[in-house]
């Protein structure tokens, strides 16, 4: 547990972030607070952040229902509480970082080519955008310049970001096809049976869709 004073200095500092227009703050308050669920990162930002709020989301991260109790407990010093355990301590799922120089146009492939619903949005213009398509997510980070050198990636065969398993990939690959999806690798069968295919997006990020070889679980 922080001392009340360190408190007291982080619920000054995350109102600062607000003012600063702080999209990862954004973030924070949407997942934290109730009355910024609904909002966008930019509503959140041009709404009122209250120190008021900034001490609500100090509480909740904290185990709290309440800045007052937060507080009592800070200056008694008693022993955070534990967060409750998981069912298991394995992690439930991954979501695969791929690195774009265009966010829109990137989303634009994504969305509007492979499917994916937009699950979120940060920054204005965007910075980084999460995707999902059935339980497969994926992030799209904005960098400047390429990040995989051109030459590595001429070298390497099947440089692949990330790879997601389908149950009937011939079914997909047809969808993919007729909305216009560029294609590093046609459908195609292993030598062990399942079969697959390779995305290529507007950044030469590429993409597996494959089927479960015949020892998956």
């Amino acid at each position: 547990m922080s001392s009340l004073e360190n408190l007291k200095k982080q619920a000054k500092a995350l109102v600062r972030l607000h003012r600063e227009r702080s999209y990862h703050l954004a973030c924070v308050a949407r997942e934290t607070l109730p009355n910024f669920a609904a909002m966008s990162d930019q509503e959140i930002l041009s709404a009122e952040f209250k120190l008021s709020d900034a001490q609500a989301l100090l509480a909740r991260q904290h185990g709290c229902e309440s800045w007052s109790e937060l507080r009592a407990r800070a200056s008694a010093d008693a022993p955070e509480p534990k967060p409750p355990p998981y069912p298991q301590s394995d992690p439930a799922f991954a979501v695969p970082i791929l690195y774009v120089a265009d966010v829109r146009r990137a989303l634009a492939c994504y969305a509007e080519v492979l499917g994916f619903e937009v699950l979120q949005t940060s920054g204005d213009p965007p910075f980084y955008v999460e995707v999902r398509r059935g339980g497969a997510s994926l992030g799209l980070r904005l960098v400047r310049g390429q990040a995989i050198d051109p030459a590595v990636r001429a070298r390497e065969i099947m440089l692949v970001q990330a790879s997601i398993r389908v149950s009937v990939a011939k079914t997909l690959y047809l969808e993919f096809l007729a909305a216009g999806a560029k294609f590093q690798s046609p459908l195609q069968r292993d030598p062990w049976g399942p079969h697959y295919f390779i995305v290529e997006d507007p950044d030469g990020n590429l993409i597996v869709f494959g089927e479960p070889g015949p020892n998956a679980k």
